[in-house]
C-alpha cells in the first residue's frame, strides 16, 4: 500500500496486521474499537473485516489459535485471552491487559466444577477420575501442582452437560456462574483467572513504526475501556450554591468551572462513575444545580 508525501513522492504505508477474536468476544471487540475511533465493517462470510484506517489490516481468528499465529508471525499482533496464551505456551510479547469481555467487566474464571449430587469436595477427591475441558494443558499443569493424577479429556463443546455421566468433573470458563448453576454444577476450585490481552509478535514489536502504531492503538483502546463505566455531567450553578454543589461531585481530579455570560452563574463540568448518577442528580438539583446534562463518553485518557 502506498501514499503521497507532502512533496508529491510516492511512499509505502506501514500496515499493521492485527487479529481480532472470532466468536463470543467478537461483537464486544467491534464496539470497543468503535469507541476508540475505528469503524469496522464486517461480512458474516468473511474473516477479513474492513476498517477505516489504511494502516490496519484485520483478520479474525479463534482466540484459542491466535497466540500460535502471532508467535509464528502470520500477523503482527492481536487481542486474545490470557488463558489461550498460557494454554498454547506461546512465545509472544504481552503488551497490555484490556479489561473487557462479552458479558461483564469481570475477568473470566476457569473453574473446576462437579455435579451438585456428587460427593467430590476438592480436587484431591478427583484422583483417578475423568475431567473434561477445552483448556487441557492448563488443567494438566494445575493437577500436577496439586499432585493429583486424573484423566484430562478434551471437550469439543457442551462441557457443562457432561457431569456426572460423561465426566466426573469439568474445567470450564465462566463470568457469572449462571450457566454452571443452570446445569446443576457447583464450583470446587478456581484453576485460572483470565482477561483479554493485547499480544504481539516479538519481531514485529522491534519495528519502530509498528511499535508506534501499537502504542497509539492501545492508548485509544484503554481510553475507550476507561470510559465504559463513566459519564460526563455538566450543569449551571449560581455562585451562592457553587460550594454546596462541588462538595457533592466526585471527580477524576476536580470539576471544570467556567463563568457564564450571566453574572453570578457558572458552568460546572465533570466526569463521574455512571453507577452513582441516579442518586447524584436529585441531590445536585436540591443543592441548586440547574440545566443538568448527562452525556456519554467514548474515551477517557488518564
Amino acid at each position: 500500500m502506498t501514499d503521497f508525501g507532502k512533496d508529491g513522492t510516492i511512499r509505502p504505508i506501514m500496515v499493521l496486521k492485527i487479529a481480532l477474536p472470532k466468536g463470543s468476544l467478537e461483537e464486544a471487540t467491534y464496539q470497543l474499537f468503535k469507541k476508540a475511533g475505528f469503524n469496522i465493517v464486517t461480512n458474516s462470510r468473511s474473516y477479513y473485516p474492513a476498517v477505516d484506517d489504511p494502516g490496519l489490516e484485520i483478520v479474525l481468528y479463534r482466540p484459542q489459535e491466535m497466540p500460535r499465529y502471532i508467535e509464528d508471525g502470520v500477523v503482527d499482533c492481536g487481542l486474545t485471552g490470557y488463558d489461550w496464551v498460557v494454554e498454547n505456551d506461546a512465545d509472544v510479547e504481552e503488551i497490555a491487559e484490556l479489561k473487557y469481555s462479552k458479558a461483564t467487566s469481570r475477568p473470566v474464571k476457569w473453574v473446576l466444577a462437579v455435579h451438585n449430587d456428587s460427593k467430590f469436595g476438592s480436587v484431591k477427591d478427583l484422583k483417578g477420575k475423568k475431567i473434561a475441558t477445552e483448556l487441557v494443558q492448563v488443567t494438566k499443569r494445575y493437577l500436577k501442582e496439586k499432585k493429583v493424577e486424573a484423566e484430562v479429556e478434551f471437550s469439543w463443546g457442551a462441557t457443562e452437560v457432561k457431569p456426572p455421566k460423561l465426566a466426573d468433573a469439568i474445567v470450564e470458563a465462566t463470568e457469572t456462574g449462571s450457566s454452571l448453576r443452570a446445569n446443576n454444577l457447583r464450583i470446587i476450585d478456581t484453576v485460572l483467572v483470565s482477561t483479554t490481552r493485547f499480544i504481539a509478535n516479538k519481531k514485529s514489536i522491534k519495528d519502530p513504526a509498528k511499535k508506534a502504531k501499537i502504542d497509539n492503538l492501545i492508548l485509544l483502546l484503554q481510553g475507550a475501556i476507561n470510559a465504559q463505566s463513566k459519564v460526563g455531567l455538566k450543569m449551571n450553578v449560581a455562585k451562592a450554591s457553587l460550594n454546596k454543589v462541588i462538595k457533592l461531585l466526585p471527580a477524576l481530579k476536580k470539576p471544570t468551572i467556567s463563568s457564564l455570560s450571566s453574572d453570578g452563574w457558572y458552568d460546572v463540568d465533570t466526569i463521574i462513575d455512571e453507577a452513582i448518577v441516579r442518586e447524584l442528580i436529585p441531590d445536585l438539583r436540591k443543592a441548586g444545580a440547574e440545566g443538568i446534562i448527562e452525556y456519554p463518553l467514548n474515551k477517557v485518557i488518564y
